[in-house]
């Protein structure tokens, strides 16, 4: 489908959903498709699992003959028209157990006499089982065992779907204290460490496809070596203007951005800082012994060794987010100041590990070092450049895929179709909307990057430094007795 599209399409954003089904607590069933005015599916790698909305116009008082009371379920199938590939399916049927459970009803109000609008929210499964239990239980080996073991436990999640696991490299000793199973998981995907890349930190999020516990290394790169293909190239340019790489007239409208924005940027140097994306100290401190120790982040070290979505991550020192510069009159960099963010962390979890090394194959205090490096890298996908992009269906897409946005320069001069050099380029896929109405199909999707496609200049010019300003000091004066501070 991202290749080629299907002969039976006729228009771009064309979709294909015969039917959806409501179930109600009587095991009664229903077709709503003709009273939906528009369905919503919300996906993203920061949410665990699916949720959606259906958006009714009830001229037929179901609302009151079904007892519709928040405890129902959704079923239905959509597809792009002509996609045979089952991932290229949203199958929300219940044949394959996976039909989405309502659990609010929002928005009731009468828009004319005798018919009602109101709005169904629904959870997938999972969803909802997180909801109703709670893990009490040790784990001991490597990680994502332990996340295997929630997500398909019967006493616990109980997951009938496809879940992409990137291996994990490390074991440890988890004891989960009485949460609920999401959290459970969340933090041992904190601890997580890939087997075969130098990424920290997993994310643990529910696409349409399935579950998903994978690094960012592991959304960009395939095994920590090879740049991952892109899923989709997008396009944002003049009408009259078409790209010879697009094979057609529906093949172009896939490809075309109905809009754009930039909704954040790696310039926001303020939050940036605050956030540890440049610098950040890590205190390690042992409660028996009382003794600690300090590791300090440095984002320019680092960012070369890394994974980025326009950085290779071996040794290529042109793909900054932010060039080394001297930003004041020590002469320090944005990186100079691993202070501007400080977490303290204990390492008393360790005490019961026969082989420390088995943690991270060094020692207990590369800890510190870890949790450094995962905190930056996190604050340099969230705080980076993130971009709302308008465009029409595609079922195939996910969150956590790789694009491609090609943007012209906005250069009055640029006649030759010049790309962007710095917003220009590869993203990931962090959030989708899936929306449908009577009409089309569109998806709105939230990218990020933590990286720039043309490196910045770099100088070494130098903030002159002025030791003749005379230094302010407060003056005392009289005043009936009474000391004055000015």
């Amino acid at each position: 489908m991202a290749n080629k599209v299907p002969d039976n399409i006729e228009f771009a954003g064309d979709y294909d959903l015969k039917n959806i089904f409501l179930h109600n607590h009587f095991g009664e069933v229903i077709d709503i498709k003709n009273l939906v005015q528009e369905l919503n599916i919300y996906e993203s790698i920061y949410k665990n699992a699916l949720t959606g909305s259906v958006v009714i116009i009830d001229a037929q008082n179901l609302i009151a003959k079904l007892e519709i009371q928040g405890t129902e379920r959704i079923s239905f199938t959509l597809k792009t028209p002509g996609a045979i590939d089952e991932r290229s399916i949203i199958n929300a049927s219940e044949s394959t157990g996976h039909p989405f459970h309502v659990y609010k009803i929002t928005d009731r109000k009468q828009v004319a006499p005798g018919t009602l609008l109101y709005t169904l929210h629904f959870g997938s499964r999972e969803f909802m089982r997180n909801l109703r239990t709670k893990v009490s239980q040790a784990y001991d080996g490597r990680l994502d065992r332990a996340v295997h073991q929630i997500m398909f436990d019967e006493n616990y999640l109980d997951s009938r779907k496809e879940m992409t696991y990137e291996p994990c490299g490390n074991s440890d000793k988890v004891v989960i204290p009485n949460l609920r199973p999401f959290d459970a998981i969340n933090m041992i995907a904190e601890k997580s460490l890939p087997e075969k890349s130098n990424g920290v930190g997993y994310y643990f999020y529910e696409t349409t496809k399935g579950f998903h516990f994978r690094s960012w290394d592991n959304m960009i790169s395939v095994n920590g070596r090879h740049r991952r293909d892109t899923k989709q190239q997008f396009y944002y340019m003049p009408l009259n203007i078409t790209d010879p790489e697009i094979e057609d007239k529906i093949n172009h409208e896939y490809k075309s951005v109905e809009s754009y924005r930039f909704i954040n940027n790696f310039h926001d140097v303020a939050a940036n800082t605050v956030g540890g994306t440049y610098g950040h100290r890590v205190i390690s401190y042992n409660l028996f012994d009382k003794s600690f120790e300090q590791d300090d982040y440095h984002y320019h070290n680092d960012f070369v060794f890394s994974k980025h979505s326009e950085h290779a991550g071996r040794g290529d020192n042109e793909k900054y987010a932010i060039a080394e510069s001297f930003v004041d009159e020590d002469d320090k960099s944005v990186s100079d100041y691993p202070e501007s963010r400080v977490s303290l962390q204990s390492t008393t979890r360790f005490l019961h590990n026969e082989d420390k090394g088995a943690v991270y194959g060094l020692d207990v205090l590369q800890d510190g070092k870890q949790t450094g490096k995962r905190i930056a890298q996190q604050a340099q996908v969230i705080q980076g450049t993130a971009l709302k992009l308008v465009v029409k269906g595609q079922s195939y897409l996910e969150a956590g895929d790789l694009i491609e946005f090609k943007l012209r320069s906005v250069d009055e001069k640029n006649t030759d179709g010049v790309e962007d050099p710095q917003y220009a380029g590869k993203y990931v896929i962090t959030k989708i909307r899936h929306q449908i109405n009577a009409e089309k199909y569109i998806m709105v999707l939230e990218c990020a990057k933590d990286s720039v496609k043309q490196g910045f200049s770099t100088t070494d010019y130098k903030i002159p430094k002025n030791r003749n300003i005379a230094t302010l000091r407060n003056t005392y004066e009289e005043e009936d007795g009474i000391t004055v501070d000015y």
